[in-house]
């Protein structure tokens, strides 16, 4: 068995699948585990409605509840964020980190960035979500801080580009934590491939086989939402001509 493929500390992993939802399930199963989830209130809650009613991607209840694990697990205070849209999830882990927290968040899209600064005045949390707009690849080589989490939900066939310029800003110790990493299942499954996607796919592939034996890394993939894969750096990433 290849121990590269699970989190460095078991206690967490099982934390993890004790309380979230996995789509490998039954629905019976999932529609069971999904109805513990206790649902959002105040900002998040108005969110969620805005989202379901403009058809805004945004991360799933089972996700949601994995990033506010994952952060409360090291007391994560320092969080780098690839992908804003509307500031949901941005918003959604300033909670869950608590006093203190400071979150850079990068967004391509300026009417996405300008609305996502305007729902985080409307929660109150402006001093300690910074929104950045412009294209990830080239505003991550101008941030200079280090982070406890980096949590990237953008541009899935660019995962390996964020990747190698944001990994040197995560503390040894610290996560990095991509969203939809499965694609819908094409990257598992052949059968399910859209013509139009196989780059998209055969980028995620490389990049899951990279962070899941690079030696610098600890990584699991979860199948729950659309994929979710984590990796604990375990010492600095470096990285030659062959990668």
């Amino acid at each position: 068995m290849n121990n590269k493929k699970y989190m460095v500390n078991p206690c967490i992993f099982l934390r993890i699948w004790g309380d979230k939802v996995s789509q490998i399930n039954h629905d019976y199963i999932n529609s069971y585990l999904t109805d513990q989830i206790p649902p959002h209130e105040g900002i998040l809650m108005e969110l969620e409605a805005y989202a379901k009613e403009h058809h805004t991607p945004i991360v799933t209840p089972d996700v949601a509840g994995l990033l506010k694990v994952m952060i409360k697990s090291i007391n994560a205070k320092n969080i780098l964020e690839v992908g804003t849209a509307i500031g949901y999830s941005a918003i959604l882990m300033g909670l869950s980190a608590g006093e203190g927290f400071h979150i850079t968040t990068i967004e391509r899209n300026e009417e996405n960035a300008s609305l996502a600064i305007q729902n985080i005045k409307h929660a109150g949390l402006e001093q300690n979500i910074k929104v950045l707009t412009g294209d990830a690849s080239e505003v991550l080589d101008q941030i200079e801080e280090t982070y406890d989490i980096i949590f990237v939900d953008a541009a899935k066939g660019q995962y390996m580009d964020f990747f190698e310029k944001s990994i040197s800003k995560l503390k040894i110790g610290g996560l990095f934590i991509c969203d939809n990493v499965l694609f819908r299942g094409m990257v598992a499954e052949r059968s399910l491939l859209i013509r139009r996607k196989i780059t998209i796919v055969k980028r995620l592939k490389k990049f899951l086989h990279y962070i899941s034996n690079h030696e610098s890394l600890q990584t699991t993939i979860i199948p729950m939402g659309d994929g979710v894969s984590i990796s604990c750096k375990l010492k600095e990433v470096f990285f030659n001509d062959k990668d």
